[in-house]
């Protein structure tokens, strides 16, 4: 299988690397720094598995990017890999549909055993919160937002103080795309002006967590 493995700490990713090329299975490991540079990466290589951490410095965080990644890349399963334990993460992490979720500080094995089991259609979490908990966020209903996956991207990014420009270079689109995105919104949701946008960003957990 072919993985992709996102963190922005080079020491991390090169140590997941040293870790996965144990296993035969695993035949070739791509590496990204950032969020952007994973979306671009995943399309490009289509990987079988993306190990995501959530925390990243280019605005793009791992949850936006696993979103794009997601919809753009036909097969790919995400696990994401990360420090974060609270419940807001994993129920966030559900409503996103990613396929697994474990923490850094997990057992060696483990890895692998996501890995596996995300590859043969089953979701692994693993986390501090109590299995019962756990299933009753699994199985609560996702609610579906009136807004494309770009336009809640577009969203987001304006909340966080980005300009048109700005964002056209995240999203890879130019800055009169995101005008009009921006307007389609605004009539979508009934907005007065563009500052409603943090609030709606904020209700509906738009907005970075970190």
């Amino acid at each position: 299988m072919r993985v992709l493995i996102v963190d922005d700490h080079i020491l991390i990713r090169k140590g997941i690397k040293l870790l996965l090329e144990y296993y035969i299975d695993i035949k070739e490991i791509i590496e990204a720094g950032n969020g952007s540079e994973a979306i671009s990466l995943a399309i490009k290589h289509q990987p079988d598995i993306i190990l995501m951490d959530l925390s990243m410095p280019d605005g793009l965080d791992g949850f936006t990017a696993s979103k794009t990644i997601l919809s753009e890349v036909k097969d790919t399963k995400i696990i994401l890999l990360t420090m974060h334990d609270e419940e807001i993460y994993v129920r966030k992490a559900i409503q996103y549909q990613i396929h697994g979720y474990l923490l850094k500080n997990s057992e060696a094995n483990e890895l692998h055993d996501a890995i596996q089991a995300v590859l043969n259609g089953k979701r692994f979490y693993k986390t501090k919160i109590p299995d019962e908990q756990l299933k009753r966020l699994m199985m609560a209903e996702v609610p579906q937002s009136v807004l494309t996956q770009r336009e809640q991207e577009v969203v987001r990014l304006t909340s966080l103080g980005f300009t048109n420009v700005q964002t056209g270079q995240q999203l890879g689109i130019s800055p009169k795309t995101v005008e009009n995105h921006k307007s389609n919104i605004m009539q979508k949701l009934s907005l007065k002006d563009k500052h409603e946008f943090m609030k709606y960003a904020l209700k509906n957990n738009l907005v970075d967590l970190f």
